[in-house]
């Protein structure tokens, strides 16, 4: 009984992926109308996000069992096998979404780097005043970010081979194996060759207390139950993500919303309970996993999204264009900026919180600030 409560968004994921088995054709949005799409939206919404939450209640399990930096890098790895999942559901969905991919990553880019940052480092420094992490974790993932970030989404607006954003051949090859190249490196970096630079430094006294009574009542369990837990919660948002992406095909035609929207939407139901476990790492002045979460989310949607995305393109014959429009690389320089800034020193504030805070208010303003 006890299995079936901690288990239950897994069991209400695979029932509500056998209704829309055996019903088919009949809840597609031309059949049932607006309104009951809207509500039908809203279900596969919450479903998804209750699973989302599963993943990472599992993932996070590992990570009590195996430590750092081995549980954020299962965390951050689920994180993105949804995201794939779900931006390839969308491009070979309804008609051809060349930005979808493009936005879905920017959105995970500004949502991790200047929502989840500014509220994980807000809410950190409004109870602890300042805040220490391990500079040289944080140093080495913006290292490998930015060029990634410069390289995928800003360089191909300016390509002469390519222009419009989209991609030419050699460019794209070169961006596969650049992004391999580059995030198996890091990889090795974080698992074997440095993994202490991305540990919490040694902590007081009433740290380890807080953090050791969090671990004891925290419900974890086996590796093997966290692996299978983890894995079964994962599959239905995959299965169930081609649905969602017609409903959230359909909303934006029917509202004539943003078609950035749907990238954001994306970006928000896979990242909200990776966001909160990193925001509650901050309130616990674990702020280092919680660095680790934010900038690992960042680095892997770039490192892995990329390529496989990229590869879809070029299998399914579904044209991509990731080259960022003006504005948007603006903002995107500025975060990027502020980043470096905001992880210059070894120790955070409430103000740098803020600054991320305001600069993600400007990105979702300008989601809705477009030519009528």
């Amino acid at each position: 009984m006890a299995l079936i409560r901690t288990e239950a968004a897994t069991i209400v994921g695979y029932l509500t992926l056998l209704c829309i088995t055996l019903l088919g054709g009949l809840l597609t949005p031309e059949s049932v109308g607006w309104q009951i799409s809207a509500a039908l939206f809203a279900a596969l919404f919450f479903v998804m996000l209750w699973l989302a939450f599963a993943v990472v209640r599992h993932a996070e399990g590992l990570a009590t069992r195996l430590g750092e930096p081995y549980g954020t890098l299962i965390l951050t790895s689920s994180v993105i096998g949804i995201e794939v999942a779900l931006i390839a559901s969308i491009m070979i969905t309804g008609s051809n979404k060349p930005t979808l991919a493009r936005d879905t990553m920017f959105s995970v880019i500004m949502i991790v780097l200047n929502g989840l940052v500014g509220l994980s480092l807000l809410t950190g420094g409004l109870r602890h005043r300042f805040q220490n992490y391990n500079l040289e974790g944080a140093t080495a993932y913006l290292a490998v970010l930015i060029p990634l970030v410069t390289l995928s989404l800003i360089l191909p607006r300016f390509s002469a081979a390519a222009p419009g954003g989209e991609l030419s051949q050699l460019n794209a090859a070169f961006l596969i194996g650049m992004s391999i190249i580059l995030y198996g490196v890091f990889l090795g970096v974080q698992t074997v060759t440095h993994s202490d630079i991305f540990q919490q430094p040694a902590p007081g006294a009433s740290d380890i207390q807080e953090a050791s009574q969090d671990h004891h009542g925290s419900g974890v369990q086996t590796i093997q139950h966290h692996c299978i837990g983890l894995l079964a919660s994962m599959l239905p948002i995959v299965l169930l993500s081609k649905s969602f992406a017609v409903y959230v095909d359909f909303g934006i035609e029917r509202l004539g919303a943003p078609l950035a929207l749907g990238g954001f939407l994306i970006a928000a139901l896979i990242l909200t309970p990776e966001g909160l476990s990193a925001i509650q790492a901050a309130r616990k002045n674990q702020l280092q996993r919680a660095v680790n979460i934010c900038l690992g989310s960042s680095l892997s949607t770039i490192g892995l999204t990329v390529p496989a995305i990229l590869t879809i393109s070029w299998v399914m014959s579904k044209p991509v264009e990731l080259g960022l429009n003006s504005s948007d690389i603006v903002i995107l320089s500025v975060t990027l900026v502020v980043s470096i800034v905001t992880f210059v020193s070894a120790r955070t504030n409430v103000l740098f919180g803020v600054v991320h805070l305001a600069l993600f208010a400007a990105y979702v303003m300008m989601i809705f600030d477009v030519s009528k």
